[in-house]
């Protein structure tokens, strides 16, 4: 069976060491250093609380019960609440540790969710369309989980263990050098490989990481194309990738399992031959006369607490390593430069009135291709309605978006008012320009809250106006709940036609300067095209539009069409005069209109 490759690394694709992970992560989420002195004071608190049981029961034993003595039962109990007293004190001590650890784990996750959403909305186009949209989204859910659950969860378990080794191996030198040289001599072998297991770790979560991505946009993609396969009846081999990233997934994730679980059985053995070890070592040095009874016991105590914290510290290491792998991919998602940079205050911004537009010397290619559009120079007059034609992939769309700034050329300016739209505030750019694309995207809401994307706070009246303007308040009334009726996830309750009459009333809401058409009226029934072309035409008096157009009847009705061939502009000029010149558009002209007659 073939595996799902997974996802290129957006970023430099560097790979990040742990520490430098960590502290990157510290930088984009301040809220996790908050307070961490004060957590790690409770942290010691709940170290220290371990070790004084066993330090009670060695002092219970060689003193309150000495050999040839009369039990001192008053001793014994004075140990006996020692030991309660540093049991409650360990155990709240914890429990505020925990606590802090949580709530300020969650700030800075959230914060990191944040930042990574807005983010993936900054990436260019070709980022986003290149990358595949559940690998997208589970660098910002998934992944920031498990980071999450590290910080919270391992991080506890990190910081008491750590404390515990540290603070056990002092108590074990202070009562016998020899069983404490037993004790990491029996767990030397498994301190060396850890390095071994970190570095496997970190490569086999890393694959597990992305394969999640993999598999989460196999199954990503069905829900959203359900009509297409089962319009084709291709649900066999939809599942059949389903299954292929599934078992992809399980492959890599059994694989990284299989080095938690050798990690986790070799800390057991060291655990259990360090056990034998102070039993045997210490039975023969108490009968030398060399440690008492109660500190070989005592000491049996102290290797639990140094067992536990190595055994459970391959599980953390496990967890670290998968939570430093979705780590670094958010942060490979923020590294990602937003190629299309806002000026912000230090930007230009336009006056308001209708728009002049002029291409210079531009080109643009997308990354590793050819150009796709080559050397265009035009100018569009402030108030001139132009329709862009041509062939299928000759360009045209392009031009549209490079328009509107959703990409920058790869050469030349693109003016607006004698301005490169690159040193224009975005916000003063998204309120003169308005883009209608071809197929209007809605989110799962009401129909009002879809259209305000217009403009903000539209009141009801205000958008009956627009609907009225554009001729089609009779189908907004007729509608089960009006504005109140939902649309479905993106849009999928409402029609092709229905979805692109929402689109249109966003952009008559929003009263831009410059309207872009990459043909908005395609997706209608003839009959409500013709009911629209009265109100587009009021929506475009007065300002400058730029129609994106494959019906001709948007070309006939402008100033000026533009021809673009094979990413070149190869006429220009009225209607009328170019549908009478030999040429690319009097070709286009009579199989548009022979297409018609039949």
């Amino acid at each position: 069976m073939s595996t799902a490759a997974p996802e290129r690394t957006v970023g430099t694709g560097a790979e990040i060491a742990a520490m430098a992970t960590i502290r990157r992560g510290m930088v984009i989420s301040p809220e996790l250093r908050d307070g961490l002195g004060g957590t790690l004071l409770l942290a010691l608190i709940a170290t220290v609380g371990q070790v004084v049981v066993p330090i009670t029961v060695q002092k219970t034993i060689d003193h309150g019960l000495a050999p040839g003595q009369h039990a001192d039962v008053g001793y014994m109990l004075r140990m006996g609440l020692v030991a309660a007293v540093a049991i409650l004190a360990t155990g709240v001590a914890s429990y505020a540790m925990t606590s802090r650890l949580f709530t300020q784990a969650e700030k800075g996750l959230a914060t990191l969710r944040i930042k990574a959403f807005r983010h993936v909305h900054d990436l260019p186009l070709l980022t986003q369309n290149t990358e595949r949209r559940g690998a997208l989204v589970s660098r910002v859910t998934s992944d920031v989980d498990q980071v999450s659950q590290f910080l919270v969860f391992g991080g506890v378990f990190a910081i008491v263990s750590v404390g515990q080794i540290i603070v056990a191996t002092v108590i074990m030198l202070f009562y016998s050098w020899q069983l404490c040289l037993v004790v990491w001599i029996c767990f030397l072998p498994l301190f060396l490989s850890l390095k071994w297991f970190q570095q496997r770790l970190s490569d086999a979560y890393g694959v597990v990481r992305a394969q999640v991505g993999v598999m989460l946009g196999a199954i990503a993609e069905p829900v959203v194309g359900a009509a297409v396969i089962r319009a084709y009846a291709v649900q066999a081999r939809t599942q059949a990738r389903i299954d292929e990233a599934i078992l992809a997934n399980q492959t890599a994730a059994t694989k990284a399992q299989g080095f938690t679980a050798f990690s986790f059985s070799l800390g057991g053995l060291s655990g259990g031959l360090a056990n034998a070890g102070v039993l045997v070592i210490g039975i023969w040095l108490g009968f030398a006369g060399q440690i008492s009874a109660g500190e070989v016991i005592a000491f049996a105590f102290l290797v639990t607490l140094f067992v536990g914290p190595v055994q459970m510290g391959t599980q953390v290491l496990t967890d670290a390593q998968n939570a430093l792998a979705g780590w670094r991919r958010v942060i490979g998602v923020l590294d990602t430069p937003a190629e299309l940079v806002d000026p912000g205050a230090d930007g230009e911004v336009l006056p308001r009135g209708p728009i002049d537009v002029e291409f210079r010397d531009v080109s643009f290619g997308y990354p590793g291709g050819p150009l796709v559009l080559q050397d265009i120079d035009l100018h569009v007059a402030s108030g001139t309605r132009v329709a862009v034609v041509g062939e299928t992939g000759s360009g045209k769309s392009t031009l549209a978006k490079l328009l509107t700034r959703l990409m920058d050329p790869t050469s030349g300016e693109v003016l607006l008012d004698g301005v490169d739209v690159r040193r224009i505030a975005n916000a003063s750019l998204r309120r003169s320009v308005v883009l209608v694309p071809q197929e209007g995207f809605l989110i799962d809401d009401t129909l009002r809250a879809n259209v305000q994307w217009g403009r903000d706070g539209a009141t009801d009246e205000e958008i009956a106006a627009s609907a009225r303007e554009l001729g089609i308040s009779d189908w907004l009334d007729a509608l089960p709940h009006g504005l109140d009726t939902r649309v479905g996830q993106r849009g999928e309750s409402m029609s092709a036609g229905e979805r692109q009459l929402v689109a249109l009333l966003r952009a008559h809401l929003a009263d831009p300067d410059l309207l872009v058409l990459d043909e908005a009226t395609s997706a209608v029934d003839p009959q409500l095209e013709m009911r629209m072309a009265r109100a587009l035409e009021q929506l475009m008096s007065g300002r400058t539009s730029v129609t994106i157009a494959h019906r001709l009847t948007t070309a006939e009705n402008a100033d000026e069409v533009v021809v673009v061939d094979h990413g070149r502009i190869v006429q220009r000029g009225p209607h009328a005069v170019l549908v009478d010149r030999p040429g690319p558009y009097a070709g286009l002209h009579a199989s548009w209109v022979a297409q018609q007659a039949h």
